[in-house]
């Protein structure tokens, strides 16, 4: 055999195989081609993403959820405020900080175990939205609240008097004060500790309906704690420990140190809130929210101070309103008093003292309070017997959570608990108008704002005001019962749906006269004391309008007592002292013990204007 044709015989395979390998080498080597470029196409889109997500200002959406809070969905705006806020925690340490001790006065209502872990852990929870926007709003009012026009008339010239007595920061914070507790009065129409009927707007107790029962000593519409803070600003009503709320929430966005003064009883220890006290400096000024005044001092002049009630025994004795009111508290109550931090776990917590240093220009806003260090700083004043946390914001929380679970269990109750404020709380298109015209006027913003392209409380409030007419005209009008929420179900028979038309026209009622008080106070707060006389007594307590049933009368309406304070305040403003004095005289209205104070602290200066020199009145 020829050597070249056996050669050839086994070359020829070989380069078969070579030319096969090589062909499946091209055919893998283009194959790891395209997978490599599909693993760097996802990292790129990876390292896109990471990139993104570090550029994100996650506390500029935060801050941008809380403000548009009223207008979304509660649930999503909660997953999106969590989200945003841990993306931004991510990475950053506590170190070796602990809670306050502080939490362990608060163990009779929360286990201090419990509140410890809520206040040390690291990552936000979804209670924490509420917490922050409760923050967010307390701060837009105090904002917009704390300027001249806010302050009462009644101690201009004492705190201009006091600029030389004081440094100027001291001055710049009392002042503050002053405003701010002059609007929460104004604002949040006082309603009695522990009401014995349903509490307007509330319906009169349903027939059959039980009452429920609650843990920790609670009691049914209980004092303080049947609504938050944020409620009780939202509603506009409140009693007395529940305007202390307000009020302190207002002063801490100020920061003002602000905390509830207690009598404690001898035989069981019982804590009895009595005022608010305010620490300026070294002294603590009294305010008093049951009586909706502040406590004036020696001679009815000025604020007083603990200082001055401790000492002089006729500071709390003129509280006293002869043949009509005795106030329950002397000299020898108040030689010690506790005092009482309006805060929840979540304003002690860790993660709410870094996140607050991270807010900064137009979101900056007090998330943390050093519990610990102004407890030093209150408890130095002479008179202060100790510094606890008030167990009232924890029981609003067990309260609502309680009476949610037994409304599920009785529709009476859900009727009852759900009638009340369905005019701004329901999902029907005129509630959430209703809805947004309130958090526009609790941020001050009144009219159009042009650079937002967004309408204002005022008008807001207006369209809310529905003609007579056409509130009869439900029955018949289908766009009307779309944005009312009313509809005929299948098998719904005539008397449940009349049932149905009566319900919702009388919520359009309140709706309009909510909307009417309002905007009543828009106008005050606008300087517009003669249109704010014309809406209180014209289209908020006139009878012939309540007569028609195009507004509802004392019996009916939660404003009416407070629309009569509100306009005795117009016409202060306007100089009709007379007719102030005669409507703060009101006999029978809730808040008529701190009413009639007024007037008598009016008349009083008064008479002082009157014997003046008349070169000193023109100067």
């Amino acid at each position: 055999m020829n050597p070249a044709t056996y050669l050839g015989g086994i070359v020829m395979p070989q380069r078969k195989f070579l030319l096969l390998g090589l062909l499946a080498a091209v055919i893998v080597a283009a194959g790891c081609s395209d997978n490599n470029a599909k693993v760097r196409a996802i990292e790129r889109q990876r390292q896109a993403r990471i990139q993104a997500d570090t550029t994100v200002d996650h506390l500029g959406e935060v801050h941008s959820l809380l403000a548009r809070l009223v207008e979304l969905n509660p649930q999503e705006a909660q997953r999106e405020v969590i989200y945003h806020l841990n993306r931004w925690n991510e990475g950053k340490a506590f170190g070796d900080e602990k809670a306050t001790s502080l939490l362990k006065t608060i163990s009779a209502v929360i286990p201090e175990e419990q509140a410890r872990v809520l206040t040390e852990q690291a990552s936000f929870v979804g209670s924490d939205t509420d917490y922050l926007r409760n923050c967010y709003l307390f701060r837009q009012i105090s904002e917009w609240v704390d300027r001249e026009s806010g302050e009462d008339p009644l101690l201009t010239d004492w705190l201009n008097g006091i600029e030389s007595k004081l440094p100027e920061d001291e001055v710049v914070k009392l002042r503050s004060a002053v405003r701010l507790f002059d609007w929460t009065v104004r604002n949040v129409g006082y309603e009695p500790l522990q009401p014995e009927t349903s509490l307007l707007p509330h319906p009169p107790f349903p027939n059959g309906m039980s009452i429920p029962q609650f843990s920790l000593g609670m009691e049914f519409q209980g004092p303080g704690y049947r609504q938050t803070d944020y409620e009780t600003v939202w509603h506009g009503l409140g009693d007395s420990q529940q305007r202390a709320g307000v009020f302190t929430q207002l002063c801490r966005q100020a920061s003002i140190p602000a905390f509830v003064l207690a009598t404690q009883s001898e035989q069981d220890g019982t804590l009895t809130p009595w005022s608010v006290g305010v620490l300026i400096g070294k002294d603590v000024y009294l305010f008093e929210p049951e009586l909706g005044c502040y406590v004036p001092g020696p001679g009815q002049v000025g604020i007083a101070t603990l200082s001055e009630a401790r000492s002089d025994a006729s500071v709390l004795r003129r509280l006293n309103v002869v043949s009509y009111f005795d106030y329950p508290v002397s000299k020898s109550d108040v030689q010690q008093s506790i005092a009482l931090l309006n805060v929840t776990p979540e304003a002690v917590s860790l993660r709410m003292k870094q996140l607050e240093s991270g807010l900064t220009g137009t979101r900056r806003m007090k998330t943390f309070v050093d519990a610990d260090t102004l407890a030093v700083e209150i408890d130095a004043v002479p008179g202060i017997a100790g510094v606890r946390l008030w167990d009232v914001p924890v029981l609003a929380e067990v309260y609502a959570a309680e009476l949610k679970a037994a409304a599920g269990r009785d529709p009476l109750l859900t009727f009852w608990s759900r009638a009340s404020w369905s005019i701004i709380e329901d999902m029907t298109d005129n509630a959430k108008l209703l809805a947004l015209a309130r958090w526009r006027h609790l941020h001050g913003q009144f009219d159009k704002n042009d650079e937002e392209d967004a309408e204002g409380a005022r008008v807001l409030y207006l369209r809310q005001r529905a003609p007579e007419f056409e509130i009869e005209d439900l029955g018949i009008d289908v766009n009307l019962q779309k944005a009312y929420g009313v509809r005929r179900e299948l098998g719904m028979d005539e008397k449940q749906y009349e049932m149905q038309l009566r319900y919702a026209q009388d919520m359009m009622r309140m709706g309009k006269n909510a909307a009417t008080y309002w905007v009543s106070l828009i106008q005050y707060d606008d300087g517009r004391y003669e249109t704010a006389q014309t809406w209180f007594s014209k289209r908020v307590l006139d009878s012939d309008l309540i007569s028609r049933r195009e507004l509802t009368g004392d019996v009916l309406s939660p404003w009416a007592a407070a629309a009569r304070y509100n306009l005795a305040r117009s016409l202060e403003r306007s100089g009709l002292i007379d007719e102030a004095i005669q409507l703060y005289k009101t006999d029978g209205d809730p808040q008529e013990h701190g009413n009639r104070l007024r007037a008598r602290l009016l008349d009083k200066r008064r008479q002082a204007t009157a014997t003046q020199p008349a070169s000193s009145v023109s100067e």
